[in-house]
């Protein structure tokens, strides 16, 4: 694996995951940096890289960040080539095949939510006169100004 020590901001870029997202999940204790520099910058490997992409990946799917933390404490000791008993290590994949399963679930209601959001857009479409552009070369409509009346001065009798 590659040892390159890569700064927030390119951690940043190619998580698609702002500077202020990676530091709340280090803040949680999901993904910590590997080293830091002799500046105190944060620097992250691959395999942090790796892990924030799990964390973004089940983000979208309705996982805590304690769902999070323990599948990932569970793929840890997976892959740490450490010894595990038989129980351990069926336990391990247990949590895992479960987390599995859970985004299986969701990734269905997902689609079912998106296939939903298409039969309305395509509704909407089937109303408009075949002649109307797309929404995208639509112009937008610029409003009339509104007058603004001029100010009118106080009665006198409310006046001090």
């Amino acid at each position: 694996m590659d040892d390159r020590h890569m700064q927030i901001g390119e951690v940043a870029e190619r998580t698609e995951l702002s500077l202020r997202t990676i530091r709340h999940y280090e803040d949680t204790g999901l993904v910590i940096p590997s080293a830091r520099s002799q500046g105190g910058f944060r620097l992250y490997t691959e395999q942090d890289v790796a892990r924030l992409m799990v964390i973004r990946r089940m983000k979208p799917l309705g996982f805590t960040l304690d769902q999070m933390r323990d599948l990932l404490s569970a793929t840890d000791r997976l892959d740490s080539g450490d010894p595990l008993d038989a129980g351990e290590r069926e336990a391990l994949v247990d949590r895992v095949r479960e987390y599995e399963q859970a985004a299986t679930e969701q990734v269905e209601k997902l689609r079912v939510q998106l296939r939903r959001a298409e039969d309305f857009a395509a509704t909407l479409r089937g109303r408009l006169p075949e002649s109307a552009p797309p929404a995208a070369e639509v112009p937008a409509a610029k409003a009339p100004a509104a007058e603004v009346p001029p100010k009118e001065n106080p009665p006198t009798e409310y006046v001090r």
